[in-house]
């Protein structure tokens, strides 16, 4: 929006030249929502110990976790709000890549508030069956696949995922990259979900992954640069780094109330959304793989969960004291604290790991 205000003023005053630079609107967004977030955060916080809308905690899990009852939750309504204002206000609403992104962010946060709505207000224990939220989850995704395949980043590289570290090196999924698109795109949404467990861990995280997603998104929608970093040009693209600027703001402003102790939680509400948006955003600016390297803590969170059913489901033993894999290290005696810190300062290597691809080629 003040794109296009500042376009029509430039006549009257060359300063507002300022705002067609990317770099400077992801500046603004990252401002705005962490704003919003802080002014805010304590009157949204307040409103839902009103509605009682408080987190349930597990009797199975750590017993240090049952301080957190009564602790709010759907905080994430707190980071979709922030995200859509300073996305609406900041980046271009012409751009194909904003528009996918924005229609993610509401679906799935959509998704995630009606199974926290159900859980937490309508008192029903199952919110939304694990089943049907998959189903819809697929279904957009589906629809992301199908919009890609009329609307394709790279024309020329469509179907192909770049393999990582190698220079120019491609491998032509054919019509299951469609398919593979699906898969990255509920797998993400649902990791993060996985991972959202313990004060800060899962916010961090998603900062982490998200600034240096933008990263990458600059440098993809910049000709010169990313031909001389051997990595696809999509044109357009830089618009995605103003919106993960966003969340990065949002992150940052709910973190704030989130450190340990707690205020607040995000619940499905938040880590549907932020999880779907890392995904569509890797796949957008055909850094596909490499979301598997730099979301590496939310890899690992659901392969735990997965690797731990699929071998009870045999052996009826546990492969880990607990799943997700954060609450094994607290069963083995790591304080909370710990344990999130150590998370985070894996993620921040794995940013490192991730950036140093663009010049190991």
């Amino acid at each position: 929006m003040l794109y296009y205000l500042a376009y029509k003023l430039i006549g009257f005053w060359t300063p507002f030249n300022v705002f067609q630079y990317i770099t400077f609107r992801a500046g603004g967004a990252v401002l705005t929502s962490l704003l919003i977030c802080l002014i805010f955060g304590g009157y949204f916080i307040k409103k839902l110990k009103e509605f009682k809308i408080n987190q349930t905690i597990r009797n199975d899990g750590p017993q240090t976790h049952q301080a957190k009852v009564g602790t709010p939750t759907m905080g994430g309504l707190l980071i979709l709000i922030s995200i859509l204002i300073s996305v609406l206000l900041w980046a271009r609403l012409d751009n194909v890549f904003i528009l996918l992104l924005l229609l993610g962010t509401t679906y799935l946060g959509f998704l995630g508030f009606m199974d926290d709505y159900l859980k937490l207000v309508k008192k029903n224990s199952k919110g939304i069956s694990a089943r049907w939220k998959l189903l819809w989850q697929t279904i957009f995704a589906i629809l992301v696949a199908v919009a890609i395949y009329f609307m394709p980043p790279n024309t020329a590289f469509l179907t192909k995922i770049n393999i990582p570290y190698l220079k120019e090196v491609f491998i032509d999924l054919s019509y299951f990259y469609f398919v593979f698109i699906v898969i990255e795109i509920v797998g993400s949404s649902n990791a993060v979900n996985l991972t959202d467990g313990l004060d800060g861990l899962a916010v961090v995280c998603i900062i982490i992954a998200a600034f240096a997603l933008s990263v990458f998104a600059y440098l993809a929608g910049h000709i010169n640069i990313s031909e001389y970093l051997k990595i696809v040009h999509v044109a357009g693209a830089g618009e995605i780094a103003v919106f993960l600027f966003a969340v990065v703001g949002a992150g940052l402003g709910f973190l704030w109330f989130n450190a340990h102790p707690a205020e607040i939680f995000m619940g499905d509400t938040g880590s549907l959304f932020l999880g779907g948006i890392l995904g569509m955003s890797a796949i957008l600016i055909k850094q596909e793989l490499i979301l598997v390297l730099l979301g590496g803590i939310f890899v690992a969170e659901a392969l735990s969960v997965l690797i731990q059913v699929s071998v009870f489901k045999r052996t009826k033993k546990r492969m880990f004291l607990m799943a997700p894999l954060h609450h094994h290290f607290e069963l083995k005696g790591w304080q909370e604290t710990k344990v999130v810190i150590r998370f985070w300062i894996v993620g921040i290597i794995l940013a490192i790991l991730s950036f140093a691809s663009l010049k190991l080629r």
